[in-house]
């Protein structure tokens, strides 16, 4: 089954190949954990679904592209589910953490923990120590060291050669021109493309458990050796916590979820080559001694089939030959019965044929009757239709005549509504126009009466200036007090 689902948010996407239209698209998975309450009624119970529906109620207008329960208990559900947009993820923690929700028929609240999930992934320590710890391990051997990455549930098409007739098979070649992006790549295997892989496990490793999808089109398992070390690590750094992007031609896009891990089994190592390739080589010899005695075996029995066969050909023609010869006497006693049927049949046939006739001829007059009648009921129809329609054709027009009389009346009735509000608006106008002059004027008069104010205060000003001068050049005031002598 395929693992692939539509994509309708890119913006994450980074590209991985680009004449191939492949990218990586973070994972943005998220646990949601449901606290339940004691259930104190007998026989009551909480519909996983009913919460299912809560919790992505809470989250609208983002939804989950997938939610699954993980674990479900008398105390908790755990849920996990996953959306497009990695980004999204704290948002819609804010919106589900510490919340809670109500079920029909409880009257408790149930409380909601929400946290950003762990993606399952080896890390650098993981490969590290176990190439380090292992002791049927070489390092300085290509495949038993760590250089080698795993795929598993790769989509087949999009890894399928354009030029290829066989659409649906994956490639080598591109797989290779896809991973070489992080460095050399030394050497790929699809077992999907191994017709002898199966026995060529079941010979290497006798007892061993079958771990690779045969036959199955949609998906496919790779192993990619990088040359360098450094290689391998940014391609595993690189697909931590990744899914794959395709981009069709119409530009739709879809993500699939794959599995990567190092190779921990030594399978692109020389020596599992080697073998491989000689077992291949005398599964190849096998298969030929095989077609060859199959093929022996197919003449062998071709032959004794054709001898077969042309006994039963002159068998066959010994019978025919002495059923011919009964089948001619019986063909001339056959003709005898024949013409003796053929006369009895005429002459009944000519009555019968006189008994049609005369009853074709009824049923002729019946139909011409009837088509007659039918006729006359369609005139009548006819007209009857035509009456009905001028009768109603004549109520429509007189109440259409009757709803423009009713507009007519209102169309007046507003236009002198709307001139005497209109005549009142004037008058308003006007009114407030004489206000705001009899303002002005008084403002007007006010000013000039302080200006000749101003103007006289000034003259009067200056005139005490000029005595104030003349008095104090030309006279010498005297005192007012005469002294005594």
């Amino acid at each position: 089954m395929s693992n692939t689902t539509v994509c309708n948010d890119t913006s994450e996407a980074v590209e991985l190949h680009e004449q191939m239209k492949i990218y990586l698209k973070p994972i943005a998975k998220l646990n949601v954990c449901v606290q339940l309450p004691q259930l104190k009624t007998p026989g009551k119970s909480i519909s996983n679904w009913e919460v299912m529906e809560k919790v992505k109620h809470m989250i609208r207008p983002e939804i989950f592209i997938t939610l699954k329960i993980v674990k479900s208990s008398l105390e908790f559900i755990r849920l996990e589910g996953e959306i497009e947009n990695k980004g999204k993820i704290k948002l819609l923690i804010a919106k589900l953490d510490g919340k809670a929700i109500k079920l029909s028929g409880f009257p408790d609240s149930l409380k909601v923990r929400a946290a950003e999930a762990k993606i399952s992934f080896p890390l650098r320590h993981d490969w590290d120590s176990y190439f380090r710890d292992a002791k049927n391990m070489n390092e300085m051997k290509s495949g038993e060291r760590p250089d080698t990455i795993h795929f598993k549930d790769l989509p087949t098409r999009w890894f399928a050669s354009r030029k290829d007739s066989k659409k649906d098979m994956p490639c080598e070649q591109v797989l290779r021109r896809v991973f070489e992006v992080f460095g050399e790549v030394r050497c790929v295997d699809i077992p999907m493309l191994d017709p002898y892989r199966k026995e060529i496990i079941a010979a290497t490793k006798p007892g061993s458990i079958q771990t690779f999808c045969y036959g199955q089109d949609l998906t496919f398992d790779a192993y990619v050796q990088f040359k360098e070390y450094i290689s391998f690590v940014k391609a595993m750094d690189a697909l931590r916590g990744m899914k794959l992007m395709n981009k069709d031609e119409e530009g739709k896009a879809l993500t699939a979820n794959i599995k990567v891990d190092f190779d921990k089994t030594k399978h692109l190592s020389d020596k599992a080559i080697r073998k491989r390739r000689l077992e291949r080589e005398k599964l190849e010899e096998l298969e030929k001694i095989r077609l060859m005695k199959s093929k022996q075996e197919k003449e062998e029995t071709e032959r004794k089939e054709e001898e077969e066969r042309q006994k039963k050909i002159h068998d066959e023609r010994e019978r025919e030959r002495r059923k011919q010869e009964k089948l001619e006497i019986r063909e001339e006693r056959r003709k005898e019965r024949e013409e003796q049927r053929r006369d009895r049949h005429l002459k009944r046939r000519r009555c019968e044929e006189e008994e049609r006739m005369k009853l074709k001829i009824a049923m002729e007059e019946r139909k011409l009757l009837l088509a007659k009648r039918k006729l006359e009921s369609l005139h009548l129809l006819t007209e009857l239709f035509n009456r009905i329609k001028e009768d109603k054709f004549k109520e429509d027009l007189e109440r259409k005549e009757k709803e423009l009389e009713c507009e007519r009346v209102k169309q007046v009735e507003m236009e002198r509504k709307r001139k005497l509000e209109e005549e009142m608006r004037k008058a308003e106008v006007k009114k407030r126009k004489q206000e705001e002059l009899m303002c002005q004027e008084k403002e007007l008069r006010e000013k000039i009466l302080r200006n000749i104010k101003a103007k006289e205060e000034k003259k009067l000003e200056l005139e005490r200036e000029l005595l104030r001068k003349k008095l104090s050049g030309k006279h010498k005031l005297k005192s007012a007090v005469v002294l005594k002598k």
